[in-house]
């Protein structure tokens, strides 16, 4: 266990140090929540638009923000590969569980740090915008983004096992980029309809996005949208530990 605690506080460290990691996961949601405010303010309320309302609006952000935590440990497990300091770790006792834990647990928990600084400023935008949100909502739909986390941690694990430095963030752009815009954050999905409901029904970011907006509402749908995000947060973890196990497997043996 004291290896564990040892290399996550070592990654923790890391991903603190980089001064992108405070504009990239806590700076750029909670701009983009102050500017969809202002742009909702605009829309008539005849057209019955509420998509950049606070209490639908935070959610979305929050998995927005999240998705920049997959870019964060993609490129440290990525470094880390690089620069030969996990090759020097695998001459130590630590096994693979030690390591994907030990990348999972500070971003995890950074996880938790960014949704709840997500939603203390919808709450505080809520009161000036005259927008009610429920407290008990808020904590519910910060529950219900918890397997959203496992999922973009995994997947940057993922991607940091099977990618260079170089390739591996731009990959994870292409995931943010599709997970901000198939995740309905900026539109309605099912007023859209056609092809583009299907694909972002397929995928995990739309319904990680309605398990958070839906949780706020006291919604039984969340439960659908949990339970399709759930599923896809365990078959990436799945994977991941799988890849991680069999490259860790391959550098020892070379």
């Amino acid at each position: 266990m004291n290896k564990i605690l040892s290399f996550s506080k070592r990654n923790f460290l890391e991903m603190i140090r980089d001064p992108l990691s405070y504009l990239f996961c806590l700076g750029f949601p909670l701009v983009m929540l102050v500017v969809m405010t202002l742009v909702n303010d605009t829309i008539p309320e005849e057209t019955g638009m509420t998509i950049f309302r606070i209490d639908s609006l935070s959610g979305g952000i929050a998995v927005f923000g999240m998705a920049f935590l997959m870019l964060f440990v993609c490129l440290t497990s990525a470094k880390d590969r690089a620069g030969a300091f996990l090759t020097r770790l695998y001459a130590t006792p630590m096994k693979s569980g030690d390591f994907i834990l030990g990348y999972t647990i500070p971003t995890f928990i950074l996880a938790i740090l960014q949704i709840l600084i997500t939603f203390s400023a919808s709450f505080i935008i809520s009161k000036t915008a005259g927008v009610e949100i429920n407290v008990f909502g808020m904590f519910l739909a910060c529950l219900a983004l918890l397997p959203s986390a496992v999922m973009f941690i995994s997947l940057g694990l993922l991607f940091g096992t099977l990618f260079s430095e170089k390739s591996a963030p731009g990959l994870c752009s292409v995931i943010i980029s599709l997970g901000s815009f198939l995740g309905g954050i900026w539109f309605d999905v099912e007023k859209t309809g056609g092809i583009l409901e299907i694909i972002c029904n397929a995928l995990p970011f739309y319904h990680s996005v309605n398990a958070a907006r839906t949780a706020m509402k006291f919604s039984n749908e969340c439960f659908e949208h949990l339970a399709i995000t759930v599923c896809y947060a365990l078959v990436v973890s799945i994977i991941s530990v799988i890849v991680f196990k069999n490259k860790m497997k391959a550098d020892i043996s070379d």
